[in-house]
């Protein structure tokens, strides 16, 4: 492993993400600002990548000015997260923006991320938080799949149809892999209750008025 002062320090980044990577003693710290998508996610696994295998004892990110975050830039921090724990290494979130914050808690994977002396280390919860990870990791193929269901149904952006997804899982109290679950199961010919029904139309009115009042 090269000496800290040989780490890399750097800004990258495309029009909408930027990326600032500095070396911080044994740690790295990654600055990410901009949008977490689909189009930025390669982008952005290949920074952290690096950030990692340039580190010895793992990454602090600081996610306080990313605007948006969907399940494919979770997707990432999880994949990144898992290599970091077999290579005896952490990923640790410092600030976070409150589309970050909210996004993790409605996974369940904000503790995946928590410093270590906020939990207790013992190899049974490091075990438990492995399948966690891995857990998360395996919901996001239904989700998207959810947010292409409510693109085609409505005529949604995919920012738009992730937007409806977040609003009906808060306002149901719903997990979001369940509420994607059902309905993805909605199209295969499974019935979605009728309450969750009426909140996915009542969610979408709502994103419609919205920008509609922005637009005059």
């Amino acid at each position: 492993m090269p000496e800290s002062e040989d780490r890399p320090s750097a800004t990258v980044g495309s029009p909408g993400l930027t990326i600032d990577i500095e070396a911080d003693g044994g740690r790295t710290r990654v600055s990410v600002a901009g949008e977490l998508g689909l189009e930025v996610g390669e982008e952005l696994r290949r920074a952290l990548r690096a950030a990692l295998a340039h580190t010895d004892e793992g990454i602090d990110l600081d996610l306080s000015d990313v605007s948006f975050c969907d399940c494919s830039g979770l997707n990432v921090l999880l994949a990144v997260r898992e290599q970091a724990l077999a290579e005896g290494k952490s990923v640790t979130l410092g600030r976070i923006s409150s589309v970050v914050e909210r996004l993790l808690s409605l996974t369940g994977t904000l503790p995946l991320f928590l410093p270590a002396a906020e939990v207790n280390g013992t190899e049974q919860e490091l075990g438990m938080e492995v399948v966690q990870l891995r857990r998360a990791m395996q919901t996001r193929p239904t989700i998207d799949l959810a947010r292409g269901v409510l693109m085609a149904s409505f005529g949604l952006s995919p920012q738009d149809a992730w937007e409806v997804l977040v609003a009906v899982s808060q306002r149901t109290n719903t997990k979001l892999y369940r509420l994607a679950d059902g309905l993805v199961g909605a199209v295969r010919g499974d019935p979605l209750p009728e309450p969750l029904r009426r909140e996915v139309a009542a969610a979408v009115a709502r994103l419609a008025a919205a920008q509609t009042a922005e637009a005059d």
